[in-house]
């Protein structure tokens, strides 16, 4: 940081430019005097439109950029959905504030149908989420997934221009950009089970930047990180990027206790393991872990296997 002023990395994205500004008005409040600039990049994920996300392959499609002009001193901290965090973040960098998380949930959008049970046989439902995919499919094998690919804006046009009967897209972003009225559904949470720290943003710095953790500091919800760092651990023990079909979701309850809840699915939805797990939020690491090895036991681990080879042989 220099000269009192702070750059923000943000992808260029409706949704992302939202993020970046709602984080720079949060710090425009508390310090009136500090100058607050976005610096715009193109991420991979951002370039490659004509493939499933878990075709490209690797890690960090979304955030390696913004950290590779990070660790060059070109910004001061990046703004990322946490959910398109890797759970390995670079040397030198740190996730240094989890901001409290919003609406984790999926939606529906169908103006034609509404619900995913009035949904016709055989109907085209659009995603580009194995995680979702996975799922749906488990509860209507049924229907025909087809990949969506492209920011909220360009998916919600390809509704109609593809001829979708509905596609799925994050809650979160949807109220963001104002598009809270498009959604005609919120899928339960018995039926599936969001990302890894879905709803919540995470704000990425210098390790060594001492002056920027403390001036984010006050961003970050502890109870929000309690939760990530369950649904991150367990992430982390199945060795999955953001393109593996599991979902996780922690929730704070009394007394200083953790209720997590995962899943791992095969991507036809025929095989679905899904457990939870309640302990002691200071221990969500331990917590998560745990939740991973007994999924992985029950069945999970040979679904990873086989989703790893099958995606190799696709690429």
């Amino acid at each position: 940081m220099k000269n009192d002023t702070i750059v923000i990395g943000t992808r260029s994205s409706k949704l992302a430019l939202w993020q970046a500004d709602y984080v720079a008005d949060c710090l425009r409040k508390r310090y009136p005097e500090l100058r607050v600039e976005k610096k715009l990049m193109t991420t991979k994920g951002d370039k490659i439109l004509d493939a499933p996300l878990a075709k490209i392959g690797g890690k960090g499609l979304f955030t390696k950029e913004l950290e590779q002009d990070m660790l060059a001193g070109g910004i001061d901290i990046a703004v990322h959905s946490l959910k398109d965090m890797p759970t390995e973040v670079p040397e030198g960098l740190v996730i240094s504030a989890i901001t409290e998380r919003f609406d984790p949930g999926d939606a529906v959008v169908s103006p034609k149908y509404r619900t995913l049970e009035n949904l016709p046989q055989g109907a085209k439902v659009g995603t580009s989420s194995l995680r979702r995919k996975a799922q749906l499919l488990h509860a209507r094998p049924d229907l025909q997934i087809s990949d969506l690919r492209g920011n909220v804006n360009t998916r919600l046009e390809k509704l109609e221009r593809e001829h979708f009967d509905a596609i799925i897209l994050a809650v979160a972003g949807l109220k963001r950009l104002g598009f809270a009225d498009r959604i005609t559904e919120v899928l339960p949470r018995e039926m599936v089970l969001p990302a890894v720290g879905q709803g919540a943003l995470a704000i990425e710095t210098r390790e060594n930047d001492r002056e920027v953790r403390n001036l984010i500091a006050f961003l970050n919800d502890e109870a929000t990180v309690a939760c990530a760092r369950a649904e991150r651990a367990f992430l982390a023990r199945v060795e999955g990027g953001c393109q593996v079909p599991v979902g996780v979701y922690a929730v704070p309850e009394a007394e200083g206790r953790l209720h997590v809840e995962a899943v791992i699915a095969s991507l036809d939805g025929a095989r679905l393991y899904r457990d939870a797990a309640v302990g002691s939020a200071a221990e969500a690491e331990s917590l998560g872990t745990a939740l991973a090895d007994k999924l992985l036991a029950m069945g999970g681990i040979a679904i990873l296997h086989e989703i790893g080879l099958l995606l190799d042989r696709k690429a």
